[in-house]
């Protein structure tokens, strides 16, 4: 099963929007960013591949976090994110979530929910 942990907090300055994540059950040895967001259309988020210890850890980006992200694409700024006591720079987002957000507009291949979030969020679109 795919490990996976949601972000719980976010919070920017000029530069940098800062996520922090649950705890990661286990020690850290070793983490690095793929530079890959997949989607989760059955949970509202986007999902920021992060390699740990050797394994692909699913890190869940619910749109709690969004208005945050939306500054990535908005303000060019970059990413990092917290994962216990390790802080990982998360490259890519912006190209990533730019792609997607492109893709899912007006897609019902991703679901309503989705779709709506997504428009709301980062296409200041109203609901329909």
């Amino acid at each position: 099963m795919q490990k996976r942990i949601e972000v719980k907090k976010s919070h920017s300055d000029q530069d940098t929007v800062y996520l922090t994540s649950e705890l990661f059950d286990g020690e850290i040895t070793q983490a690095s960013a793929t530079g890959q967001i997949i989607t989760d259309s059955d949970h509202v988020s986007f999902i920021y591949l992060v390699d740990i210890n050797d394994q692909f850890t699913y890190v869940s980006l619910t749109k709690e976090v969004w208005p945050h992200l939306k500054e990535v694409l908005t303000h060019n700024k970059n990413v990092k994110l917290t994962i216990n006591d390790t802080e990982i720079e998360l490259p890519g987002v912006k190209e990533e979530l730019s792609y997607l957000v492109e893709n899912i507009e007006g897609n019902a291949n991703y679901g309503d929910d989705m779709v709506n979030e997504v428009e709301r969020v980062f296409l200041d679109k109203e609901e329909q």
